[in-house]
């Protein structure tokens, strides 16, 4: 009976330490991604590394940019996968960022990572300002489809528009930073001052304007290209309108948190993120991808859409990035809900 014992013991004992061997390390991973797009990325990644389990912490971007720099001086993450580089620039600067450089950096294009050698972040796939238009409701309200940012400001589109708070999404902060890129600040201004009239409300996420226009609750969403797209292929009464002006737009990108205690895990999940294979799931939902020799064919979108793209300072809109949000908040914030 004693030898039985021991040996159900050995056997316990041997179960236990082989388990902790294989033991899953747990990535609590930041991120401003679409819902729609985690389950995808998140079984890709384990599928490659099923020693590495990612807990999501999802939010919009000005809400996990808060959220990271309110817990500065104990960080929760280790890695951020998807967030603008334009958060990742302000969270550079406070020095809260693992340099690092994925095994298939020299693909990715200078203009979408750090410039830094090796880099704080590395972009993932662009996303862009894109109008959300419902002719259904254009023929119910007699409106004309809009064509241009400054079409949008007309007295006629009073109270028929929807866009995304710059406070707390990061594509309402790429529009407003890139207006004031494209008109000039005291134009820019000048400009949202005009369009404000027609604001019927501020949201908290990039993606809900457009959906709100594909329901008719809105005719017109200022959202970005990702929603539109998807909502079209799901028969959506929809139609993108790129404004002739130029596009605001962001990189989309994964960064390593400075003192993480799962360096090894991050690290294989920034070589994913960067990887060719990452590119064909980003190239499902963006048009322009990071790895510009990975094709992402959009049939909804126009075959010279990256020429569309304004130049975008990414690091004048960090760099000025409060200065704007405060300015914002005191002339409009009184429509958000």
């Amino acid at each position: 009976m004693l030898k039985f014992t021991r040996s159900v013991m050995a056997a316990a004992i041997g179960l236990s330490f082989s388990a902790s061997l294989w033991a899953a390390t747990d990535l609590t991973v930041y991120t401003a991604l679409e819902n729609e797009q985690l389950k995808t990325y998140k079984q890709a990644f384990e599928a490659k590394h099923p020693d590495i389990n990612i807990s999501w912490v999802r939010d919009s971007t000005g809400i996990i940019t808060a959220k990271l720099l309110a817990e500065k001086d104990r960080p929760v993450a280790d890695v951020i996968w998807g967030l603008a580089a334009s958060s990742l620039a302000v969270l550079d600067n406070q020095k809260l960022l693992q340099t690092y450089a994925p095994e298939d950096l020299e693909h990715i294009g200078d203009n979408y990572r750090d410039a830094a050698n090796p880099p704080a972040w590395v972009g993932m796939d662009v996303w862009a300002a894109t109008v959300c238009f419902n002719p259904k409701e254009e023929k119910k309200l007699n409106l004309e489809k809009p064509l241009s940012w400054e079409d949008l400001a007309k007295p006629e589109y009073k109270n028929r528009i929807v866009m995304p708070s710059p406070a707390s999404s990061g594509t309402g902060f790429l529009d407003v930073s890139a207006w004031l890129q494209t008109f000039g600040e005291e134009q820019g201004w000048n400009y949202m001052d005009r369009l404000h009239a027609n604001i019927g409300q501020y949201v908290h996420s990039g993606s809900k304007p457009c959906k709100m226009a594909a329901a008719g609750e809105y005719p017109i969403g200022i959202s970005f290209e990702f929603p539109a797209i998807q909502l079209k292929r799901q028969g959506a009464p929809l139609e993108i309108i790129l404004p002739k002006e130029g596009l605001g737009w962001e990189v989309e990108a994964t960064a390593i948190m400075k003192g993480t205690p799962h360096l090894e895990a991050a690290q294989k999940l920034a070589d994913f993120s960067a990887s060719e294979q990452a590119m064909q799931l980003y190239a499902a939902n963006f048009a322009v991808l990071a790895n510009t020799k990975v094709p992402a064919p959009h049939t909804e979108l126009p075959a010279d859409y990256a020429q569309r793209l304004i130049k975008n300072d990414f690091i004048w809109a960090a760099e000025n990035r409060d200065r704007i949000l405060s300015e914002w908040r005191k002339r409009y914030d009184g429509k958000t809900q």
